[in-house]
């Protein structure tokens, strides 16, 4: 039967001393690293806590002059900085540390930047604030940015200097006469003026800030004040013009001109590229569906398009055997220009062979031509594949890397032109002579037992129970959510059979954790479902700790040998934070005294 617990009027207090008070923080220093605070409950086996020196402190009460505090009282005699006394600051300081971050980083620091290195506790944000609230000894009503744009030149993005047209002029001559173009809005930084550059220049001039007027552009500006051809702002074509140009051209160079031409040069800013897109788009006030090359043949009779030379299979086989021997692939309609013959390209050379131009058939494709007469893979006409194909290439796989093929392995070994996304591409979409709707895991399930990610077989609860006494029987433990393979099931993690039973997933029912599972069926101990604590539990734990070892528990006491699972440490944060059915406020420090009193008085 439990002796009820009988307490005594508290005797009166003793008077303090500030040296008394120093001492007992620094055994707290030297106990637990750092300064005491007022929440940090009971000064040792004093009898007097924190919170009651620090009010002692403030109201002079005790024997102490009021008007003081345990932080002042640290800051005043132990250094001990406080977040609500920060030291003073002076402009002068500030720049000192800003010089010094400017040769260590080679920036200025802004109010973003790290904490101030070297400055213990200080950082350019607490600077930042402290200039622009006039707080720490400042005037206040400035910023980090204005110290450093008044003391060190250092730019001011929140002030930039105001902008004039015949400035950006002066600076886009400039940039004509170093380059030989005009500057665009992405044409980087502004040599001439440190600090700019185009983009923001052209935004100044859209939106109108810094001086500008807005409503404008750099190439709108360009355009108006040195005649540059603005691209956005181009003029309507016109067929007679077009075919203008053409002739001169070719009277300029004897043959007609194709989309590859070039510029204009009777229309500057004009390209031959620009009018077939806009011949086959239908803008710029053509009626579309045209092209620079039919247009020609229509109007001035040209035989070929382009009045290009004829081809024959011989000249585009010696270009694509050119091409092979230096880039070691064959050609396609995008490999470019062709070097061995200048003006000609391969997908001009694609487009006469599919449309019969140029003295050729027709009817075929460059990969049609190359598979016919060097053997080359076409990729439109791939061969089928069978599975034992696949499992052959596969198999090779495996002994080869150790690891079974995915899509993303890359090139099928010793197989020219195979790949095993486009296998796996192959057998989802039923193509190449495979059946549709399967995929490479479950090809591989099948064939070679390989465990698909996307097909795991259901688990039950008792097999997981199973798992879990084997591991508790291997290594003393019970596992958790965050564990690695189960040696027990190759192929299962305990993470994975975590996931599985917080989704409901392999035909579990959802909504639990490996934790709960276990504490349920196995006794574990939850940290995240601890049983409730009571009082009078507490303290018969403290008189059985008492009774046992002679002295009282401590909040790193470790253990509690009367409570399996219980620690020290977890009674006092469920007694301070109002955990686990405790009401909070309290302390183990506290309920200790109470204890110790009750003790005392039934001696």
């Amino acid at each position: 039967m439990t002796r009820p617990l009988h307490f005594r009027p508290a005797p009166p207090r003793p008077d303090l001393t500030v040296a008394q008070i120093l001492n007992w923080t620094d055994e707290f220093m030297a106990r637990y690293g750092r300064w005491p605070t007022r929440m940090d409950g009971r000064v040792g086996l004093t009898g007097n806590t924190w919170s009651a020196v620090d009010a002692c402190l403030k109201n002079g009460s005790r024997g102490l002059a009021p008007g003081s505090s345990l932080a002042k009282l640290l800051l005043a005699h132990r250094g001990r900085r406080h977040h609500t006394y920060p030291p003073a600051l002076t402009e002068a300081l500030i720049l000192t540390w800003a010089d010094a971050h400017h040769a260590r980083t080679g920036e200025w620091p802004g109010q973003e930047s790290t904490p101030v290195e070297g400055v213990s506790g200080e950082t350019w944000l607490a600077v930042d604030c402290a200039l622009r609230d006039g707080r720490r000894g400042l005037p206040g009503g400035s910023s980090l940015a204005q110290l450093l744009h008044a003391h060190r030149g250092v730019r001011n993005h929140l002030a930039l200097p105001r902008l004039t047209p015949a400035q950006i002029l002066a600076w886009a001559d400039a940039y004509y006469a170093r380059t030989g173009n005009w500057p665009r809005q992405d044409s980087g930084p502004i040599p001439e003026a440190p600090g700019e550059a185009w983009e923001p220049v052209d935004q100044a001039l859209l939106v109108g800030c810094r001086g500008l007027p807005g409503g404008s552009s750099l190439a709108r500006l360009l355009q108006a004040e040195r005649g540059v051809r603005n691209p956005a702002d181009v003029p309507r074509l016109e067929h007679w013009e077009i075919l203008i140009w053409a002739d001169n051209h070719f009277d300029r160079t004897g043959r007609w001109p194709t989309a590859g031409s070039g510029p204009i040069p009777e229309a500057p800013g004009e390209r031959w590229s620009a009018v077939d897109t806009a011949l086959r788009a239908g803008t710029r006030g053509l009626p579309g569906s045209d092209s620079l090359a039919r247009l020609l043949t229509r109007r001035r009779g040209t035989r070929t398009p382009g009045g290009r030379p004829p081809l024959t299979a011989e000249q585009i086989l010696a270009w694509a055997d050119a091409h092979h021997r230096r880039t070691g692939d064959w050609p396609t309609a995008g490999s470019g220009p062709i070097p061995e013959a200048p003006g000609e390209g391969w997908y001009a050379v694609s487009r006469a062979l599919t449309a019969g131009h140029r003295g050729l058939p027709g009817g075929s494709s460059l990969p049609q031509f190359l598979e016919a007469e060097r053997g080359v893979r076409n990729p439109a006409a791939v061969p089928p594949l069978t599975a034992e194909q696949i499992l052959g290439w596969a198999d090779a796989h495996h002994a080869r890397t150790g690891k079974w093929p995915t899509a993303g392995s890359g090139r099928v070994s010793g197989v020219p032109g195979e790949t095993w996304s486009a296998v796996a591409a192959a057998l989802e979409t039923g193509v190449r002579g495979l059946p549709r709707g399967g995929s490479l895991a479950k090809f591989l399930a099948e064939h070679r037992g390989v465990r698909n990610h996307m097909a795991l077989p259901p688990i039950t609860v008792e097999q997981i129970l199973t798992w879990a006494d084997a591991h508790h029987a291997r290594t003393g433990e019970w596992p958790t959510g965050k564990g690695g393979p189960i040696p027990d099931a190759p192929g299962e993690t305990w993470k994975a059979v975590e996931a599985a039973l917080a989704a409901g997933l392999r035909g579990l029912p959802g909504g639990e954790t490996l934790a709960r599972l276990l504490a349920r069926h196995r006794g574990k101990r939850n940290r995240k479902a601890l049983p409730p604590l009571a009082a009078e539990q507490i303290r018969e734990w403290i008189m059985a700790h008492f009774r046992r070892t002679g002295g009282w528990p401590s909040r790193k006491g470790g253990p509690i040998p009367d409570a399996p699972g219980e620690t020290w440490i977890a009674v006092d944060q469920a007694l301070y934070r109002g955990q686990r059915g405790m009401p909070g406020g309290s302390s183990l420090p506290k309920v200790i005294e109470e204890c110790r009193v009750a003790h005392a008085g039934s001696a």
